[in-house]
């Protein structure tokens, strides 16, 4: 019986060694977005969900100064690319490429929801609210330090525990939910970048 519980003993405090903090994996999911955001770039959908309207999903890609966003409304599809300089929209029901110069804090937007999943334990208290055995469902509470007004009140992030990589992204703002999730990276050029050969017929309204 000694036996039993010196190894139950031993085994406890193996798992205690290997425990983390939340703010721990907060800490270590920055460190691995760090190193393949920026070269590889990266995919996720956001899914914007407004009382009465209902909800409104968008997939957006990311590599560098380029962007591409999928978005559909209202049974209206929209797809746009941007390239630092150039936005082109193509319109699905029309048919049509509308070619603007970019506006370029449609670009700032993007890399601020982005960074919704960096340093989340700024101005915010961190705590595992779950945890299985391939996540932790990390909830973020904004503490009084924060008055940042723009700031949600509570975040909640999902981090895998094989890669630290974020899973997912819950937040509330007034009435609007928004989430983040499918977060993927090593983006291509081609998904990124407008080619005018994919739309055959498409009308080109260029306002340049």
């Amino acid at each position: 019986m000694k036996r039993f519980f010196a190894l139950l003993t031993a085994c406890v405090l193996a798992v205690a060694a290997y425990a983390q903090t939340a703010e721990e994996i907060v800490a270590k999911m920055d460190a691995a977005m760090e190193q393949v955001s920026a070269e590889n770039g990266f995919r996720m959908t956001m899914d914007i969900k407004i009382p009465i309207l209902g909800t409104m999903s968008s997939d957006a890609w990311s590599l560098g100064d380029k962007m591409r966003l999928e978005a559909q409304m209202m049974g209206k599809k929209l797809v746009t690319w941007q390239d630092g300089q150039t936005e082109w929209t193509y319109d699905a029901g029309e048919n049509t490429i509308t070619i603007e110069n970019q506006d370029k804090t449609k670009k700032s937007d993007e890399q601020e929801n982005m960074k919704m999943f960096q340093s989340a334990t700024e101005g915010y208290d961190v705590s595992i609210a779950k945890e299985t055995s391939s996540a932790w469902t990390i909830k973020c509470k904004k503490n009084r330090f924060n008055t940042n007004k723009d700031d949600p009140k509570n975040m909640e992030i999902v981090i895998a525990k094989d890669t630290y990589y974020p899973m997912s992204l819950s937040a509330k703002v007034d009435m609007v939910t928004v989430t983040m999730r499918n977060l993927k990276f090593n983006v291509t050029e081609e998904e990124v970048t407008f080619n005018k050969a994919d739309y055959p017929g498409a009308t080109i309204i260029d306002k340049r």
